[in-house]
């Protein structure tokens, strides 16, 4: 993987919803100084995006997660860790099984990767008709008592989406994730994530049940699953800290990062999982989050390339 360039590619970040705070976040950083980061929009997303003209048909979600060898192509990436939240991580999740080779890991934020059913389809028709697009779009970030307690992250991203210029783009986008298809995980089988993967989703999230089954359904020798208490729909918002050491980890057990110090996950109770590591050739690869890890002594690999899909 090539090392971090000055004239690295950046997206605009989205005025939506998705991991950019999380990038700004001051341990992160670190992070940051070790990795070309590119933050990818999906159409009409981006800040000052022109409405599309009525009729336009919107991509599908798999339509997105192929145009990703364009965009890794034009920036001469051979491969990536992405980082992806709702619809960017279920985007992700689509690329990686079309074309493993070029994913080194991915993280994995509130991701569902099942397709609506008749009685989701219905209830989502019915709850179209007495609820706005922002309301519903509320309701897929935020858990109910979050709502129901409209704190100021609640209000900002409340205010963000009703008064977004481009609300008819996301309404499309919106319409495509609630179309989408499912991504058939099957611990065992032959439609699976092969690279080293991180779930991660909030307690009593609007997603908490997706995201177990998701885990449930993956190799466990390559999946980490992080449940973080206190952090609600959002957790890359509301736990930012705690998630980026989380992330540091992860990256560890990749092979990167080895001398970064870690001290704030190893206090937290956000999760209390079984920690393993094994050696796959001459790179270790993480198995496992536990609270109690401790800094590895992981060879240290060259600085790589991250890629982050918005919800």
């Amino acid at each position: 993987m090539a090392p971090p360039s000055p004239n690295a590619q950046r997206y605009s970040p989205t005025t939506t919803w998705d991991s950019t705070p999380l990038f700004q976040f001051g341990d992160m950083q670190e992070i940051i100084q070790n990795f070309v980061r590119v933050h990818v929009d999906a159409p009409g997303m981006e800040e000052g995006a022109p409405v599309f003209p009525l009729g336009y048909q919107y991509p599908s979600l798999d339509q997105l997660a192929d145009m990703i060898p364009c965009i890794l192509q034009y920036l001469n990436f051979s491969a990536i860790i992405g980082v992806g939240v709702g619809a960017g991580a279920y985007i992700l999740s689509r690329y990686a099984l079309t074309h493993p080779d070029t994913v080194e890991g991915l993280v994995l934020i509130n991701i569902d990767p099942n397709a609506k059913g008749w009685m989701d389809w219905a209830a989502h028709k019915l709850t179209g008709l007495t609820s706005s697009i922002p309301e519903m779009i509320l309701g897929h970030l935020f858990s109910q008592e979050e709502l129901s307690g409209n704190s100021e992250l609640v209000q900002k991203y409340r205010n963000i989406v009703t008064h977004a210029p481009n609300l008819e783009n996301i309404e499309l986008y919106w319409n495509s994730y609630n179309n989408r298809r499912d991504l058939n995980f099957e611990r065992g089988g032959d439609i699976t994530l092969k690279c080293p993967v991180m779930l991660v989703v909030g307690d009593q999230a609007p997603h908490e049940d997706a995201v177990v089954e998701c885990n449930s359904k993956l190799d466990p020798t390559q999946t980490s699953f992080l449940k973080m208490a206190d952090s609600g729909g959002q957790p890359q918002l509301t736990q930012p800290g705690k998630l980026t050491e989380a992330f540091k980890y992860f990256l560890q057990g990749m092979g990167y990062m080895a001398s970064s110090c870690m001290t704030r996950l190893s206090r937290s109770r956000t999760a209390s999982l079984t920690s393993a590591a094994s050696i796959d050739g001459n790179r270790s690869r993480s198995r496992t989050l536990s609270q109690s890890s401790e800094s590895g002594t992981l060879p240290s690999g060259p600085p790589g390339h991250t890629m982050e899909v918005s919800c």
